[in-house]
């Protein structure tokens, strides 16, 4: 008998060893879990990640986007025609030699007459000027193609700071460019009757004012709005409100 009351007492204190077992292995996975969890969530306090340096999605406009991609040709075409000089150019009795290649850039046979910087006076001289905003020019089309490819396809963050030093640099080089004539008393496009300088000359320049200014005042907004949002989350961190 003593043998058969054995058998359950030894039955019941395995399973009693079991469940103590089963109940230590429990308070185990209770414990490491939270601790999983505070080490992932409490990111500010536990690791130099802190929520205001973790990437943040890019924002874009469509609009800003079409133009930096309209312009795009337009620039290299301008640029090229200044850096082609005078092959580029229609030819006149005071140009010696040039013009075999004017049928790509026809339409500035009236360019060049308007505005002297893009004609034969600026040649004949050396004026670098013409030249050298052209060279600005192609920096700043290779800075706003580089922006659409990191905001749309890298999704890279930093991608407005970009997009905002190259308009800035469009919107003052051609601020400068009108500010150039009037300082020398309009040397290169005094010549004009008031239709064909407001046509050719006004008009185009002052779009090229207009839109930069447009596009530079919606950048620096979302350029202020993500400091801004970065230094309530810093906030945040700081004062252990962060989760």
């Amino acid at each position: 008998m003593a043998q058969v009351e054995s058998q359950p007492r030894n039955s019941h204190s395995d399973s009693e060893s079991s469940a103590v077992q089963k109940n230590r292995k429990q308070r185990r996975r209770g414990r490491a879990r939270p601790q999983a969890v505070m080490e992932t969530c409490d990111v500010g306090r536990h690791s130099n990640v802190t929520p205001s340096s973790l990437p943040m999605a890019v924002k874009t406009h469509t609009w800003i986007t079409f133009w930096f991609l309209f312009t795009a040709p337009i620039i290299f075409w301008d640029a090229s025609y200044c850096f082609m000089r005078p092959r580029s150019m229609e030819c006149f009795e005071s140009l010696v030699q040039g013009g075999d290649l004017h049928w790509i850039w026809a339409p500035y046979s009236i360019y060049q007459r308007v505005d002297f910087v893009y004609g034969i006076p600026a040649l004949e001289r050396g004026d670098g000027f013409t030249n050298a905003q052209s060279l600005l020019n192609v920096i700043e089309t290779l800075m706003n193609l580089a922006y659409v490819y990191t905001a749309h396809v890298a999704d890279w963050s930093p991608a407005p700071l970009i997009g905002f030093a190259a308009i800035t640099m469009t919107l003052s080089k051609t601020v400068l460019y009108g500010l150039q004539e009037y300082y020398c008393n309009y040397c290169s496009v005094g010549h004009n009757s008031l239709r064909d300088l407001i046509q050719f000359w006004i008009i185009p320049n002052g779009f090229w004012i207009l839109v930069p200014t447009l596009v530079l005042i919606q950048m620096s907004k979302d350029l202020a709005a993500d400091l801004h949002l970065a230094q309530k989350a810093r906030v945040k961190v700081a004062s252990g409100k962060s989760s």
